[in-house]
């Protein structure tokens, strides 16, 4: 099962494509932009796992196992 590819991050909205470089997930798949993942300390707030490198996902792929439309971002 191929990773769900968020479309923005959790903590500020910001948009991240899947086919980009710069997001970062933890193992739940809790998905970030590297800006919110240095001021986390690379650790999500959510479970306290580790935020890693999320890879990007090449565009061929992209009409066989879509991006995530579900957007995460809650504003406060």
């Amino acid at each position: 099962m191929p990773l769900l590819m968020r479309p923005d991050c959790e903590r500020c909205g910001s948009d991240l494509a899947a086919a980009d470089p710069g997001a970062f997930i933890c193992s739940f798949e809790c998905t970030f932009c590297a800006a919110c993942a240095e001021a986390l300390d690379d650790r999500c707030p959510n479970c306290g796992g580790e935020l890693c490198d999320r890879p990007a996902r090449a565009l061929r792929h992209h009409a066989k196992h879509p991006p995530s439309a579900e957007r995460k971002y809650t504003p406060s």
